[in-house]
C-alpha cells in the first residue's frame, strides 16, 4: 500500500508553473514540508507548514513558492510560479508527528519521507 505519493512534477521553461501535490494515506502527520534534492546535492528542505498553519520557506524560494493544505483530503501542495533552472530536483514530502517544529538547526531532523518524490525539470 502507498503511504505517500507526490505528483505534479514536470518539465518546464524558466519562468513557467508546477503545482506539486503530495496525498497521504493513514499515516499522521501535524507538519508537513517540501524537499528537493539536486543530483549532486544534499536534500534540502523548501517549504514548511506546521500544525498551527504557520509556514517557512527558504531564502531561495520565497515570492515564488506557496505551501498549502488540504486537511480534509490528506493532501499538501506546493504551488511553484517564477521557477528558474536552479529550482531542478527531486521533490519530496516530509511528516512529522509535530505540531510546531523548532526553526533553529537541523529542523529536517524531525521529518520522514515515505513516497519516491516527483521530479522537476526547469531548462533556461
Amino acid at each position: 500500500q502507498v503511504q505517500v505519493e507526490e505528483s505534479g512534477g514536470g518539465s518546464v521553461q524558466a519562468g513557467g508553473s508546477l503545482r506539486l501535490s503530495c496525498a497521504r494515506a493513514s499515516l499522521v502527520a501535524n507538519s508537513m514540508a517540501w524537499f528537493r534534492q539536486a543530483p549532486g546535492k544534499d536534500r534540502e528542505g523548501v517549504a514548511r507548514i506546521d500544525g498551527d498553519d504557520a509556514s517557512w520557506y527558504a531564502d531561495s524560494v520565497k515570492g515564488r513558492f506557496t505551501i498549502s493544505k488540504d486537511s480534509t483530503e490528506n493532501i499538501l501542495y506546493l504551488r511553484m510560479d517564477s521557477l528558474k533552472p536552479e529550482d531542478t530536483g527531486m521533490y519530496y514530502c516530509g511528516l512529522s508527528a509535530l505540531w510546531k517544529v523548532p526553526t533553529g538547526g537541523d529542523w529536517s531532523q524531525y521529518f520522514s519521507f515515505w513516497g519516491q518524490g516527483t521530479q522537476v525539470t526547469v531548462s533556461s
